[in-house]
């Protein structure tokens, strides 16, 4: 069953003819995901080299193709305008790759979808995730090597993003039949961890990377309660930084409401207060803000947290009691 996303889901790219957004297009497309067509203004009427259709506005692709989610692949400057047009379209999902959106930008955006939430039924309600982020993968079983340019995917999964499809294991091709959902604002963390849980036996039923900027859609708390309320995901790893209150927060959701097994690793141990590390929301502002903060909160919260990169994977096999 998964979250976010299915073998279903209709996506179409902004920012669809640019190097990033033809690339990773044709990576997802690739991938097995319904990927439906694009949108670059001034290019309507044409396709993209995948032969997908190119439409002036997001509005116009999502009528002609019945798209309900979308990536951004826009530069900073225009990336939050991007993902207002993409609400005002009707799209519930929406991916925003692009790093660098100014942050005031952001406090507008999610003011907005914010207000159009608030009025806005349960299963009506936007899902932003990002910007600065990786995106979102619901795995689909590999059918080949994918050597001599064969396609090792079928088209039973959903990539909405920039991951590397390969690493990730749909439950029917894991050894211990268990799987678990990822939620991490690092993107090359998420990789590492899909990469060792793959390894120990494990499939991942959806892995979201929410990204690291300071003002964003998606946190840590809406993505566990997602995965706790999805019965084909097993255990949850949670991979957080230094920065902001999100994982406290989170462990404090997980003890009153969690009864699935949840591993974790926080990144910035080492990190000096007051010196911004990689992303725009990993600084240290306040003693809550600590890695060591984070991790003695999880903790208290029954959370088996790795303490380095490594162990992530062995940290879920803890959880879980396979290891």
């Amino acid at each position: 069953m998964a979250i976010l996303v299915n073998s279903e889901t209709r996506v179409i790219c902004q920012g669809i003819t640019g190097a990033f957004g033809a690339v990773h297009t044709k990576g997802c497309h690739t991938y097995g995901t319904k990927m439906v067509g694009g949108v670059t203004p001034g290019k309507g009427g044409t396709k993209d080299p995948n032969g997908l259709p190119i439409f002036d506005t997001v509005e116009q692709a999502v009528r002609a193709t019945g798209a309900d989610a979308t990536m951004i692949f826009v530069p900073p400057a225009f990336a939050g305008d991007a993902i207002l047009e993409a609400a005002a379209a009707d799209l519930k999902l929406i991916c925003a790759i692009t790093e660098g959106v100014p942050v005031q930008d952001m406090i507008k955006v999610r003011a907005i979808l914010d207000e159009m939430n608030n009025t806005a039924p349960d299963d009506e309600q936007i899902v932003l995730i990002g910007p600065n982020c990786p995106g979102v993968i619901t795995p689909g079983p590999k059918t080949g090597s994918g050597e001599s340019g064969s396609n090792p995917y079928t088209n039973a999964g959903c990539k909405i993003g920039i991951m590397p499809g390969y690493i990730h294991t749909h439950i029917s091709q894991s050894k211990l039949g268990k799987s678990v959902g990822i939620v991490s604002r690092s993107g090359t963390l998420t990789y590492e961890a899909v990469w060792q849980t793959s390894n120990l036996g494990f499939a991942q039923s959806t892995c979201v990377g929410i990204g690291g900027d300071p003002v964003r859609g998606l946190n840590h708390i809406d993505s566990i309660r997602m995965f706790e309320a999805d019965p084909d995901t097993h255990g949850i790893l949670m991979i957080g930084e230094i920065g902001g209150s999100d994982e406290t927060d989170a462990a404090s959701y997980i003890k009153q409401f969690v009864k699935k097994p949840v591993a974790a690793f926080i990144a910035g141990r080492t990190a000096p207060p007051g010196k911004r590390m990689g992303h725009a929301g990993a600084i240290i502002g306040g003693s809550d803000d600590t890695a060591d903060a984070k991790i003695k909160a999880l903790q208290a919260a029954g959370v088996s947290v790795a303490l380095s990169p490594a162990d992530m994977g062995k940290a879920m096999a803890q959880a879980m009691k396979m290891g």
